[in-house]
């Protein structure tokens, strides 16, 4: 019998994509907590820049729809520290418009963050982590991306296609050691669910299985155990983190609908 393999990742090489704030910034502190190597990628400077301080990470500067910006990056990371173990592609824009009212400027827009970044992130992670014989890969849907949501038509359509792009990639990349996953949050009590308003008072979730909005921190957790040997035999697949919230309206008295 083999030893039950735990979330260790110390020494790991980490890119995280969009971690100065919110979530990304709590799943940075979290890896530093396990002792990985945490290089911290986004395009707010002074934030990004102050936690890396804070937390031992390091800070680069990518704007993540840019190929030019990743073949910088991965230069870098590969002069400092010669391998990548581990891509979270956790950056993402997010607004809401009805399909009407949706410009196409901000459509592309936002294809071109949350979709082509994380394409360009998993492209970019192939040779590094195939150097040195595996990695893993989490990318950061969304549960738009699972069921119709109103207002949701440039969202919802780049987390519905990172689903089959982390598919795709988990096919083509397994052979070379390479696992893929994506975890697909629900609400979660971070800057970009209220999108600079104030959270919904405690019963706004109450129809929710279990009656609560997420932490950043039970996202976090997720990700630190698919980007470990923990997961080793875990690849292509969606993990779903949002209180049951996909299960249907929970009535009292326990039916759904």
């Amino acid at each position: 019998m083999g030893t039950v393999p735990t979330i260790d990742l110390a020494d790991r090489v980490v890119i995280i994509t969009g971690s100065s704030q919110g979530q990304g910034a709590v799943e940075a502190r979290h890896f530093a907590d396990l002792g990985a190597k945490v290089i911290m990628a986004d395009v707010s400077d002074a934030e990004g820049q102050a936690l890396a301080d804070e937390i031992g990470a390091t800070y680069r500067h990518v704007d993540i729809s840019q190929a030019s910006d990743w073949d910088a990056l991965m230069k870098q990371v590969m002069a400092d520290h010669g391998r990548l173990d581990v891509l979270v592609n956790n950056a993402a824009v997010y607004w809401t418009a009805t399909i009407e009212d949706e410009s196409v400027e901000s459509f592309d827009r936002l294809i071109g963050i949350n979709l082509r970044g994380t394409f360009l992130g998993i492209k970019s992670a192939i040779a590094p982590m195939r150097a040195t014989g595996g990695g893993s890969i989490v990318n950061i849907a969304s549960i738009a991306g699972v069921r119709g949501f109103q207002m949701h038509g440039a969202y919802g359509s780049s987390k519905w296609a990172i689903r089959g792009l982390t598919k795709t990639a988990a096919a083509e990349l397994g052979p070379d050691g390479i696992r893929v996953n994506v975890v697909v949050p629900g609400t979660i009590d971070s800057p970009m669910a209220w999108s600079g308003g104030p959270k919904p008072d405690d019963g706004a979730f109450d129809h929710l299985p279990l009656g609560r909005v997420g932490e950043s921190e039970e996202i976090a957790a997720l990700v630190a155990f698919l980007a470990s040997d923990a997961s080793g035999y875990i690849t292509g697949t969606e993990v779903i983190i949002d209180g049951g919230a996909t299960l249907g309206i929970v009535k009292r008295g326990g039916e759904s609908t």
